[in-house]
């Protein structure tokens, strides 16, 4: 019996469809949230190990839980570390977010650390999740194909390399984090400012220029439908938590006759 280990995000990117992409953030670190909010109609979803309490030890059962439904689990590392970047592949995830890359080296070290040899240095074993505990039998044979490296640029200088960073082969897609480029250029919770997004709107253009897919977060659909419209081929919206949360306010407001919250500035995308 043959077992399909094909990278549907990595296909998704490649499809005729009649929007790009939608995914949203996971912060909840939970099973149970994380089936629910991918039966929504999300076509991926982010397993954040980096500003979220998961250790490699729990991603199995929350990429489980993803599986269970429609969308695809991208995993954002909480850094661009060799060692944590063959666990979370043993564990099963095959489409990687790798933060903070700044050169093209460290996109380099991030693809060789996600490839078997030749290729890169990833170790090997045959009997882990990814390989469906062995019973792919072309796993190995395979992986180097179907797994799947997004860097993310979260600062201006990294922004200003995206070709050189984009060229490294291996590099599948660009991500860029605008919250934390917001911060790094002086404007610390406002990715709407007009140097935010002046400079934004230029990652997509230079991404789209090279044929390099790339992606964002937004915290609404205003600003998702404005990154679209710059180019990005693929955005999350907002977490299940900050959904969760703005649902509640705002049902708590209408019930209060309490006017809802309109923060001056768009603080955060999840």
């Amino acid at each position: 019996m043959t077992i399909d280990i094909t990278n549907r995000f990595r296909r998704m990117l490649t499809e005729d469809r009649p929007m790009p992409p939608l995914g949203t953030w996971l912060m909840s670190a939970a099973p149970g949230p994380t089936e629910a909010i991918g039966h929504c109609g999300f076509d991926f979803v982010v397993v954040d190990m980096e500003h979220v309490p998961v250790e490699v030890g729990q991603l199995p059962d929350i990429l489980r839980a993803v599986g269970c439904t429609p969308a695809e689990p991208l995993v954002r590392l909480p850094w661009n570390d060799k060692v944590t970047i063959k666990k979370v592949l043993d564990a099963g995830a095959q489409t990687l977010m790798v933060p903070f890359v700044e050169t093209a080296e460290e996109a380099a070290a991030a693809v060789s650390a996600a490839k078997y040899p030749p290729v890169g240095i990833r170790g090997v074993a045959a009997v882990h999740r990814a390989s469906r505990y062995g019973s792919a039998t072309d796993y190995l044979k395979r992986a180097n194909d179907e797994v799947m490296v997004i860097v993310q640029l979260e600062t201006p200088e990294a922004v200003s390399r995206l070709r050189e960073i984009a060229a490294v082969p291996g590099v599948d897609a660009i991500f860029v984090g605008p919250g934390d480029l917001s911060a790094a250029m002086g404007h610390l919770g406002d990715i709407a400012h007009t140097e935010v997004q002046a400079l934004l709107e230029r990652a997509a253009s230079d991404a789209r220029a090279i044929g390099t897919p790339i992606g964002i977060v937004g915290p609404n659909p205003a600003m998702v439908r404005r990154f679209l419209d710059y180019g990005y081929d693929f955005s999350a919206m907002a977490s299940d938590i900050a959904m969760m949360t703005g649902r509640a306010r705002d049902w708590l407001g209408e019930l209060r006759g309490e006017a809802a919250s309109q923060p001056g500035k768009v603080t955060s995308a999840y």
